[in-house]
C-alpha cells in the first residue's frame, strides 16, 4: 500500500483555517508555498546568516501553528506572514543592539531555487541584492518586499506599519543609491543591463 501526499488547492487563507482545525496536509502545503520566500527574506534581513535565517523560518511556522486564531480572514495571508517576519527581524536587531559589521560574500542566492532567477541577469541581480547590506533594516525590508516579493506599495505600508509616502521615499532612495554604487563600482554593467 502506498500513501500519497494530498495537495491542497485552496487559498493561503483557507489553508490557515484548515491548519487551525488540525489539518497537517494544509500546513505542509502552506509551508511549501512560503518557505523559500521567507528563508530568503530572513537571510537578507539578518546579515546573510544562514543558520539564523533557518532558525527564524522554523520559529515563524511554529508561531503560525500556535496563533492561527489571531489571523483575520479578511486580511491577505502574505501580508500577515511578512508582517510577522519583519517584526521578528526588528526584535532581533533590538536584542543584538549592534548590526553585523562584516559582509558575508558567500553566494547570496543559496536558497533561491526558483527558475526565474536563473537568467542571464543573475550576476547583476546578485550585485543589486548584495548592495542591500549598505542600508538600514527599514530600507532593506522595503526593497526586498517590493522587488523580491512583488508586494504593492500599499501592502508594504501595511507590513512595515509605515505611511505609503514613507515607503515610496525609502524605495526611491534605495534604488537611487544602489544605482549610484553600481555606476561607481561597475560602470560596465550600467549600459550592459540598462540600469539607468
Amino acid at each position: 500500500m502506498s500513501f500519497s501526499f494530498i495537495k491542497h488547492k485552496g487559498s493561503d487563507e483557507e489553508l490557515l483555517i484548515s491548519i487551525g482545525n488540525g489539518n497537517n496536509n494544509a500546513f505542509n502545503e502552506l509551508y511549501s508555498r512560503y518557505k523559500d520566500r521567507l528563508l530568503y527574506f530572513f537571510y537578507r534581513m539578518l546579515s546573510q546568516d544562514k543558520e539564523l535565517a533557518k532558525d527564524f523560518l522554523q520559529e515563524i511556522f511554529i508561531k503560525i501553528i500556535n496563533k492561527t486564531h489571531l489571523f483575520d480572514p479578511k486580511m491577505k495571508f502574505s501580508t500577515w506572514i511578512f508582517s510577522i517576519a519583519n517584526n521578528m527581524c526588528k526584535n532581533e536587531y533590538r536584542k543584538q543592539n549592534v548590526r553585523k559589521n562584516t559582509i558575508n560574500h558567500e553566494n547570496p542566492d543559496f536558497i533561491d531555487d526558483r527558475q526565474d532567477q536563473q537568467t542571464n541577469h543573475e550576476p547583476v541581480l546578485k550585485l543589486i541584492f548584495n548592495q542591500l547590506e549598505n542600508f538600514d533594516d527599514t530600507h532593506k525590508s522595503a526593497f526586498l518586499l517590493k522587488y523580491r516579493e512583488g508586494f504593492k506599495v500599499e501592502e508594504i505600508s501595511e507590513i512595515l506599519d509605515l505611511p505609503v509616502g514613507t515607503v515610496k521615499s525609502r524605495l526611491f532612495y534605495t534604488r537611487k543609491k544602489i544605482q549610484e554604487n553600481i555606476k561607481n563600482q561597475h560602470p560596465e554593467l550600467i549600459e550592459q543591463y540598462n540600469l539607468y
